[in-house]
């Protein structure tokens, strides 16, 4: 089975497809664990030093100037996460939940939100087991951040929630608990980490732009089959004609039109 590195900047579309429709398995590459490890030092060092951290040490939104206790660290991100787990509708297509969990990795793997390499391994460990969060079509905010389905996807990680298992609806508890996986528990800064981020409306946008390209490639090859089956002319896919329009794509088929013919 093909492996992918993630480090955070290398992903392209088609590492992305054949992750989420091929079951390609993603890896953290050496680079983007180190970042991780020290982003986290910088949460823990701020939390040893009594910082008041925006959604660390602090309540989010309006109370913001509100501050947590040590104590109560873990139950504010749990809750943060439960709070936004508000999505309806159908669930997206698995591919789409895959590419999400996918980027969302890649994402957190350019080591810049202080959550753990374990937390995310586990996200991985789940894609490469085929356990794959049950997330609801409707209730994201999209641009402004995908926080309601962000949040299913982190909440299937705690072992709540629906998932898919090979293909079968099951609960995250009992797939997490079968596959040996240990529900995560989420500390300072983690559940912010794992839903402050566009991951759902990249997902379904680049699988269909992937597609897109796929069957512009295919267009391409069936109209040069139509024209030589037809026994037309290679002449209007001379280079000097197109290069007199200002029109990189048009140049690109004109281009690709000629390498088939």
């Amino acid at each position: 089975m093909k492996r992918i590195e993630l480090d955070g900047r290398s992903l392209d579309l088609a590492g992305l497809e054949a992750i989420a429709a091929r079951r390609a398995v993603p890896f953290l590459s050496p680079d983007a664990r180190a970042r991780m490890q020290a982003s986290r030092a910088v949460v823990e060092r701020d939390l040893a030093a009594g910082k008041a951290v925006y959604g660390v040490t602090t309540g989010f939104g309006v109370f913001a100037d509100v501050a947590i206790s040590a104590e109560k660290r873990v139950e504010l991100q749990r809750n943060l996460i439960l709070s936004h787990c508000a999505g309806v509708g159908e669930p997206i297509p698995v591919e789409a939940s895959r590419a999400m969990m996918a980027l969302r990795a890649n994402a957190l793997a350019l080591g810049h939100s202080g959550i753990r390499v374990e937390v995310v391994e586990t996200l991985l460990t789940m894609l490469e087991q085929d356990i794959i969060p049950i997330i609801p079509s409707q209730g994201s905010v999209g641009a402004s951040g995908d926080l309601a389905p962000l949040a299913h996807l982190a909440a299937s990680m705690m072992g709540v929630g629906e998932v898919r298992v090979g293909g079968a609806r099951r609960s995250a508890t009992d797939a997490l608990k079968e596959a040996g996986i240990a529900p995560v528990v989420f500390l300072a800064k983690e559940g912010l980490a794992m839903i402050n981020g566009t991951q759902a409306i990249c997902a379904i946008g680049g699988l269909a732009l992937e597609e897109a390209r796929r069957v512009l490639d295919v267009a391409d090859a069936v109209a040069a089959m139509t024209l030589d089956a037809l026994q037309g002319t290679d002449t209007a896919f001379d280079a000097r004609i197109h290069e007199a329009r200002p029109h990189p794509g048009q140049k690109k088929v004109a281009e690709r039109m000629r390498a088939f013919l």
